[in-house]
């Protein structure tokens, strides 16, 4: 009865990989919700190697209260975290159980931030997967704004389970590794 090669799966989103996917859909992939999933539509999936998101920045946005007054201006590592949650989009709908995972950054690289991106800015994302390994992903973010480049970067992220469990047993073997 346990037939893992025929047993019901999370759905692997044939229908959506080429078509674009608007904010529900894209949050029965990913685990973000508000405040803090920064995409709000994708338009484009090349299916294990290119995604584009857009991320419409308002003055709703409640960073703008602290950031800064007076000038608003979208903080830097929020156009980061946007390019990875437009990566982890295009990767999570390659995994099956991903109900049961999560994709988490373990490296920025190469982060240039180029123009202020503020309220009525619409950002394009885009995503290009550089490595694709088993439980590890390289990508090359970039975002624009009315075509010129605002932001770019190299992110680096793993796929792990959402079990603390086995998350919390996993770490303390890697810390007694790195002990030794």
């Amino acid at each position: 009865m346990n037939d893992p090669v025929n047993a019901p799966a999370t759905p692997a989103l044939p229908e959506l990989k080429s078509a674009p996917l608007d904010v529900t859909q894209i949050q029965a992939i990913l685990p973000h919700r508000y405040p803090f999933l920064l995409i709000d539509r994708v338009v484009e999936i090349e299916r294990m190697k290119k995604i584009v998101a857009l991320k419409n920045v308002t003055i709703n946005e409640p960073f703008f209260q602290g950031h800064f007054p007076g000038f608003p201006i979208m903080p830097g590592v929020l156009i980061v975290e946007a390019m990875a949650q437009a990566g982890g989009t295009l990767l999570l709908t390659e995994i099956e159980d991903r109900d049961e995972k999560l994709m988490v950054f373990t490296g920025i690289e190469k982060a240039r931030f180029r123009r202020p991106v503020v309220p009525g800015d619409q950002l394009r994302i885009e995503v290009e997967v550089l490595t694709w390994r088993r439980i590890a992903v390289r990508m090359g973010g970039k975002a624009f704004v009315n075509g010129k480049r605002v932001c770019e970067a190299t992110l680096s992220c793993q796929l792990m389970d959402r079990s603390r469990e086995s998350n919390s047993s996993s770490s303390r073997a890697t810390e007694g590794e790195a002990g030794e």
